[in-house]
Parts: C-alpha cells; structure tokens; sequence
C-alpha cells in the first residue's frame, strides 16, 4: 500500500503523525534502491528538524542515500508565481502601463487564494517536471482540508483557464475576420493560456490515475481524526481521486496494566472497531506508540520496521 504507488500523498488531520509515516515511508523507498522525492507542503515544517537538514529557498536537498527532500514554502513560492507573472506581463504589454500592471499584481498577491495557486504551482512542477528523476515521490501534506482544496484546484483552475482560452479563440477569430486574413493571428497570452491548460490537465490526470497516484489517510483511534477521515474519504472520492489506505498510529500496547492506560485500551479498541465499520474496504496498516519521540533518522529507522 505504501510502497507501491509511484506517487503517494498521506493526508489527515494536525498532529496525527504524517511528517514521520511519509518520511518512514519515503525512507523504506530509499533503503529498496529506489530515487526518491519526499515532499512537504504543510506550511508547519517538519523535514528538516527530522533529518537534521536546514532547508533554504524551496531547494531539493540530499537528506539520505537515494533519498532527497524538499519543504514547499508558500511565501516563496508566491514570490516566484508574482515574478514569473510579471516577467510575462513585461512581454505582452506596453511600456506606459507596466508600472500600474506590476503595482496590481502585487496587490493581488496578497489576496485570499494567491498562496495555493502559487503552492499548486509547484505542486505541478513536482508532478510534471521533477518527477522525472525519481521513481517515487511521496508527499507529507497540510491537514485534511488544505489538501482536499489544494488538490483540487486543477480542476477548478482547468474549467476557469479553458473559459479564457475560448473567450480568447473568439476575440481572435474576430480579429482574423476584421483584418480579413485566414490565418489567426499571433497571439503570446493565448499561447500562455494554452500552455498553463494543457499543464493543469495533465496534473489532473496524473491525480486521477490511480496506477499512478494514491491517496492515504493517517489517523489515530480517536472520534475527531476518525470523522474528519471520513470526510476527506468522501471529498477526494467525489473527485475522482484514489483513497488506498489507513495508516492507524499510535496504538498503545495490549500488555498495559496501570488503571488509567488500561481504560485508554478500551477506549482505543472501540475506535479500532469503528474504523473497521465506517472505513470498511479501505486496507490499514496499524503502527505501535514508540516509547521515544521519531524525531531523527535513527528514530526513523525504529517506525520503518512496522511499516511492513
């Protein structure tokens, strides 16, 4: 389930343990011979405390043998989405109008929205470009909801993109028509356009290819991690997207004996038996609390035993 997906996402609620399932996960990749690229998008990074790394400017960085590792920082990645946006706008627009054109593009960078379009950006980028040099990618996201609206911004941003890419065929058939020539004309913000919908498809079909990407769910046996998987369940299904698994963490050994961890076990194989009703056809794999913090490679090689 974990190994076998060129492209994996491990999604789920704040503090249920997906920076070191993900990381475990890449890891084990790694230790089998195979190129691999663990990605973090949740603004609250984690990567670098983990391996011991000092991440800088949204580089990939070597963290391990066959192991690289990147932290997507959204102020970052904004800057470079406004810059590449002004870089375009220098080419397509007039002298005169470049001062007030740059000023409300940086005004619109701090608008609601301006850091998920810049974050899919790279989100893109991974999947299109830089996926290239490895054979598996694994991706540590933000909490449920950030990642259900952030991967599903292709698609939104596709319909949204392919409604300019049609309003600008009819303004260059009318122009076509006005000068009276056959052939369209050039035209650099259409072939813009058509060059960020043909990416945006193909990102959304990548995410849709459940031989290439899956989608898998970390929780641990409590009601609020149980109820919010079950909505991102639901919310990725209903786009189309491919849920193929549970990782279930932190589960407290049987051999408890104080009172109180005792009634936490009981407490915990209700849960257990929830997930096993309400998230039913969906495999699991269940991991052990550690006795000590997974916050180093060592640690890490402690978790990637049970991960099998």
């Amino acid at each position: 389930m974990l190994l076998e997906h060129p492209v994996l996402f491990l999604a789920g609620k704040g503090g249920v343990g997906k920076t070191t399932v993900a990381a475990a996960t890449a890891l084990a990749n790694a230790k089998a011979g195979r190129r691999t690229l663990l990605v973090s998008t949740d603004p609250a990074h984690n990567l670098g405390d983990l391996f011991g790394v000092q991440f800088t400017g949204g580089a990939i960085q070597r963290v391990a043998p066959c192991l690289d590792a990147l932290e997507i920082d959204p102020d970052i990645e904004t800057e470079r989405y406004l810059a590449t946006v002004k870089d375009n706008m220098r080419r397509l627009i007039r002298s005169t109008m470049l001062e007030e054109a740059e000023r409300q593009i940086d005004l619109a960078g701090r608008a609601p929205g301006a850091a998920e379009a810049a974050m899919l950006e790279r989100i893109v980028a991974v999947l299109l470009d830089e996926r290239a040099g490895y054979e598996r990618v694994v991706f540590d996201t933000a909490p449920t909801g950030h990642t259900v609206r952030l991967l599903t911004l292709p698609e939104l941003m596709g319909a949204w993109v392919d409604g300019l890419v049609k309003r600008r065929e009819q303004r260059n058939r009318e122009r076509s028509a006005w000068v009276g020539g056959d052939e369209a004309p050039e035209d650099p913000v259409f072939e813009l356009l058509h060059r960020r919908r043909h990416r945006l498809a193909e990102a959304r079909r990548l995410l849709l290819d459940a031989g290439v990407c899956a989608f898998v769910f970390v929780l641990i046996p409590e009601a609020l991690p149980i109820a919010e998987t079950r909505r991102g369940i639901d919310d990725l299904g209903a786009h189309g997207m491919n849920v193929a698994g549970l990782v279930v963490n932190r589960l407290l050994p049987e051999t408890v004996s104080e009172p109180f961890f005792h009634r936490r076990l009981e407490r915990e194989r209700q849960y257990l038996a929830r997930i096993d009703r309400e998230l039913s056809g969906h495999p699991q794999i269940r991991l052990p609390l550690l006795e000590h913090d997974v916050d180093s490679l060592q640690a890490l090689e402690i978790l990637l035993a049970h991960l099998h």
